[in-house]
C-alpha cells in the first residue's frame, strides 16, 4: 500500500486542497485541529505547510459530557454503550471512536478530562495508515490481536503484537506510519491519546512487553506519569492498568491523584463497576470518587482502566 492512502481528512495539507474554505471553518468551528494529528512542523525538514497553523489546541475543561441517566451515580458518571460509538469503515480499516474523531463530531462526546481519543481499530491483512504527522500530544497503542509494524521519523521501526504497548510523545512534531504486514490475518489495536502536561517536548518512543501474568484477577500497572515505575510512562498524571478477571472476581481500585476520574473500558466479557452494567467495548467514566467497586461478569473478562486529570 503507498504511503498515503491513509490521509486523515481534518489534515489540511498541500496534498489535500479539496477541502473549501467552507470545509476549514467548518473544522475550525469544531475543535478537532490541534489535537495531535497537525501539520509536520518546519523541525521535520518537511515543507508542508496550511493555514491552519495557529490553531490552539482544544482546551478540555472538564466532564464534555451529559450525565448517565441510568446510572446510581448519575451526577458522576457517564456511559458509552459499545454500539453507540462513532463508526468509520474504510474498508482496509474499521474504526469506532467512543470519542469524536475525523467525520465523527458529537458535542457531547469530545473527551473525558485530558483522555482525548479512544479508538478500536481493525486494519485488514496486508494494509495501513500511511505516514502522517502527531504534534503535543501522548500517543498510546495497545494491540489486541496480530502485529502491528510502526516506523517514525525518529529512525524507530518496531513490531508490536498482543502483550505489549506502545507509547509516543509527539511533542513538537513526529511523522509515523502504521501497518499490518501479515498478508494471512488483521490486526486490531486500541489507539488512545492524551493530552499532555507540558506542550512542545522532544518527541520519543517506548513500548515494552507485559508480563501478563501479573494481569491475573488483578490491575497490572501499564502506564505512568514515573519513568521509574511499572509500565511506560507518559507526560501527563496518568495511570493505566489492564486486568484479566476469572467469573465473579471483585476488586477494588483506588483513584491514584485527587481530582482524576477513571475511564474503564471493556476489551473483553463484561464487568459491574459501582453497580453498572457494562458489556464488551462498553466505556465507562466516573470522576469525584477515590476508588471504585469492580466485579467480572463472564469469564476471561479484560478491563482497561485509564485513571486521568479532569482539568487540563
Amino acid at each position: 500500500m503507498h504511503s498515503n492512502s491513509y490521509e486523515p481528512n481534518f489534515v489540511l495539507s498541500k496534498t489535500n486542497k479539496k477541502h473549501t474554505d467552507m470545509d476549514r471553518k467548518d473544522f475550525l468551528k469544531k475543535g478537532l485541529l490541534g489535537t495531535g494529528m497537525f501539520v509536520a512542523s518546519a523541525s521535520l525538514g518537511n515543507t508542508m505547510k496550511n493555514e491552519i497553523d495557529e490553531i490552539e489546541p482544544l482546551e478540555p475543561i472538564g466532564y464534555n459530557h451529559l450525565p448517565n441517566p441510568d446510572s446510581k451515580i448519575k451526577d458522576n458518571s457517564v456511559i458509552h454503550k459499545a454500539d453507540t460509538r462513532g463508526k468509520a469503515d474504510h474498508g482496509w480499516l474499521v474504526s469506532n471512536h467512543t470519542f469524536s474523531f475525523a467525520n465523527y463530531h458529537n458535542p457531547e462526546r469530545m473527551h473525558f478530562g485530558v483522555l482525548r481519543v479512544l479508538n478500536d481499530d481493525k486494519v485488514e491483512a496486508g494494509r495501513g495508515f500511511g505516514t502522517h504527522p502527531h504534534d503535543n500530544m501522548e500517543i498510546i497503542s495497545i494491540p489486541l490481536e496480530g502485529d502491528l509494524e510502526h516506523k517514525d521519523s525518529m529512525g524507530n521501526t518496531a513490531i508490536i503484537k498482543s502483550g505489549d504497548i506502545q507509547v509516543m510523545s509527539a511533542g513538537t512534531g513526529i511523522m509515523h506510519s502504521e501497518f499490518n504486514k501479515n498478508n494471512d490475518q488483521s490486526v486490531k489495536f486500541l489507539q488512545i491519546w492524551v493530552y499532555p502536561n507540558k506542550r512542545n517536548v522532544t518527541p520519543r518512543y517506548d513500548q515494552i512487553t507485559l508480563d501478563k501474568t501479573k494481569s491475573k484477577n488483578k490491575f497490572q500497572q501499564i502506564l505512568s506519569p514515573n519513568p521509574d515505575d511499572e509500565g511506560v510512562w507518559i507526560h501527563q498524571d496518568a495511570w493505566f492498568h489492564l486486568g484479566n478477571f476469572e467469573n465473579s472476581t471483585e476488586t477494588n481500585y483506588q483513584v491514584k491523584k485527587k481530582g482524576n476520574g477513571v475511564y474503564a473500558f471493556i476489551i473483553k466479557g463484561s464487568a459491574e463497576i459501582e453497580g453498572q452494567k457494562l458489556e464488551e467495548r462498553d466505556g465507562f467514566g466516573v470522576w469525584d470518587i477515590s476508588d471504585l467497586q469492580i466485579k467480572a461478569t463472564s469469564e476471561n473478562t479484560e478491563i482497561l482502566i485509564m485513571d486521568v486529570p479532569m482539568m487540563m
